[in-house]
């Protein structure tokens, strides 16, 4: 695979690449095949996926599973698709941190994304991981790799050329061979700034494709025309609307992106699930300084593909578009994949207040002057307690959170006193007397993901004021979210009967018996805000102000017989009962 003057060429045949997007990391690997065969049945000749540095590395040096890429590559072969490859570093993808892992991020702040030789180290070893997974299944090497990206979107965040070139050197130099794509909006200082010698530029769009392609003519004269991102959906945040865009408006730019003779890659062709609490966030306003938004657990996009796996109107538009491309006729749609037979209630049997649950699965506790970050305690994902004292005698003052990111239960004396959020900073508490015994439970919404703020530290990141006088000795305790996850997590808690709870916060345990197990939606009446893991597999964040009312389950995460369910409640537990329904 090359790029020609104005086509990409493989074994000297233009080539025009029909691709959809499909995150591997989004789709349980059970459905990967299906999924697949929606694609080609779509019209598609091509699937492009990001990949995840920070599910992949949880800590320096420590990989992780880099062999599920590989996994989803030789399925991608398997149904008739070539692959493009987007290792970031940086991804975004509505992920958590642009796909940055915490544990660098809060080392170097605004370093991150730059020549700095400790960011490139770490970098040029991510990327090494990534290769191995990638070089042997190259185009030329009889596997489906047709392009790789280098970074992402740079030119929406940072100017650094010296570093692209960096990525670029590493890249060949780890043995890959196919070409290599930059991506970035259609604007003058986006395309200036994120391209790089040895790197076709392409742009990001979902509109104007004509203007589109005439700006990146002007910056590149030359190569192949390609839209690496058209945006056919969008994403949802909580507390917002769900995304939506007309199917046949859609299909109309898609018409327009092919007639300009141009490649293309739906994005997304099927967005899935953000499943782990890996769900990012953005930050509001055109400067995107504003407060906190984080992204819902589905990562639908109102793609043509639905969460569930099914064909939309919109699969059913781009189908009719894309069926006019293709080599020959279409494959057949494949059928839905099985759902949950019956509906299944379930009700907690087991119950572990949030406390006790800390002491026995979460990391060791911290003591200083001031409060730490989720990244000083090693929380990428879960939840952190902060304990102290206001001192006295003193009559009461306004106590004050500042540089609250994320969502904080606070407590004085033993009583919940309020929920606290970053819409206002510094966060009020409310008027407190000393002596008093505070105790704040943050949890972690999702770091930013795109924007000048990307790597900020997560937690309490400011401060505690009681009038206007910091309040020291703070003491400080992180639980993971994958510590519920490790073999034994469950033996080491201590369970109390469920109806002892009272609706309080803290980890439920339910069973249910499934007869006839399939793709299925869980709700949670009257839950506020937390995770739920069925067999161990965390689904994501559930959360009561919605716009999403149910978690996906997928097919191959339920068994015949007994299942595990786990709930962490952060804030109040709703009705003894989950309900697990069809997904129709």
């Amino acid at each position: 695979m090359r790029g020609g003057d104005d086509a990409f060429l493989l074994g000297g045949r233009p080539v025009r690449l029909l691709s959809g997007a499909l995150h591997y990391f989004r789709v349980h690997e059970g459905l990967w095949r299906h999924r697949l065969g929606m694609l080609r049945a779509m019209g598609l000749n091509c699937v492009e996926t990001y990949v995840p540095w920070n599910r992949h590395e949880p800590s320096p040096g420590r990989a992780r599973d880099v062999g599920e890429l590989g996994r989803f590559l030789d399925a991608a072969r398997e149904a008739g698709l070539y692959a493009i490859v987007r290792p970031g570093p940086y991804i975004c993808a509505e992920w958590d941190n642009g796909g940055l892992p915490a544990w660098l991020t809060g080392r170097l702040g605004a370093r991150v994304r730059t020549r700095d030789e400790e960011f490139v180290r770490a970098a040029e070893r991510w990327l090494a991981l990534v290769a191995e997974q990638v070089v042997g299944r190259q185009v030329d090497r009889g596997g489906p790799v047709v392009l790789v990206q280098v970074e992402n979107e740079y030119g929406s965040y940072g100017s650094d050329r010296v570093y692209l070139r960096r990525l670029v050197e590493r890249l060949r130099a780890l043995g890959v061979t196919v070409p290599l794509i930059t991506s970035d909006g259609p604007e003058e200082h986006m395309l200036s700034g994120g391209t790089v010698p040895g790197a076709l530029a392409t742009v990001n769009f979902g509109s104007g494709a004509r203007e589109a392609f005439a700006a990146l003519r002007r910056h590149q004269e030359r190569g192949p025309l390609m839209c690496t991102e058209f945006w056919c959906g969008w994403f949802t945040h909580w507390g917002g609307e769900e995304a939506a865009r007309d199917a046949r408006e859609a299909a109309g730019v898609l018409e327009e992106i092919l007639g300009l003779g141009a490649s293309v890659n739906i994005y997304m062709a099927h967005g899935g699930s953000n499943f782990g609490g890996w769900a990012g966030a953005n930050r509001a306003g055109d400067d995107f300084r504003g407060a906190l938004r984080p992204m819902v657990t589905s990562y639908d996009y109102d793609a043509p593909i639905d969460e569930f796996g099914r064909p939309t109107e919109k699969f059913r538009a781009f189908r009719r578009v894309l069926s006019r491309y293709a080599e020959g006729p279409l494959p057949a749609v494949p059928p839905t994949p099985p759902v949950l037979r019956a509906p299944v209630v379930a009700h907690p049997a087991g119950w572990a207040p949030l406390g006790e649950v800390m002491d026995a699965l979460g990391g060791p506790e911290e003591r200083g002057p001031v409060p730490p970050s989720f990244e000083d305690l090693g929380v990428d994902r879960g939840v952190v307690r902060y304990r102290f004292t206001v001192p006295g005698p003193r009559r009461a003052y306004p106590l004050w959170v500042a540089g609250l990111r994320d969502v904080a239960v606070a407590s004085v004396d033993g009583v919940r006193v309020a929920v606290l959020d970053d819409a206002r900073d510094p966060a009020p508490i409310g008027e407190v007397a000393g002596p008093a015994e505070v105790e704040l439970w943050v949890e972690s919404l999702g770091r930013v993901n795109y924007g000048p703020r990307l790597g900020e530290p997560k937690g309490v990141t400011g401060g505690l004021l009681h009038e206007r006088q910091y309040v020291h000795e703070v003491a400080a305790r992180g639980l993971r979210l994958d510590a519920l996850e490790e073999p034994g997590a469950m033996e080491a808690v201590g369970w109390r009967p469920a109806g002892a709870a009272g609706g309080d916060p803290g980890l439920y345990r339910a069973s249910c018996a499934v007869a006839g197990a399939g793709d299925a939606v869980l709700e949670l009446p009257g839950w506020v805000r937390g995770f739920v893991w069925v067999n161990r597999f965390c689904l994501g964040r559930y959360w009561g102000r919605g716009p999403q009312r149910a978690l996906y389950v997928p097919g191959p995460v339920l068994r015949e017989g007994d299942n595990e369910l786990l709930v962490l409640e952060c804030e109040g537990a709703g009705e003894p009962v989950l309900r697990l329904s069809p997904a129709v």
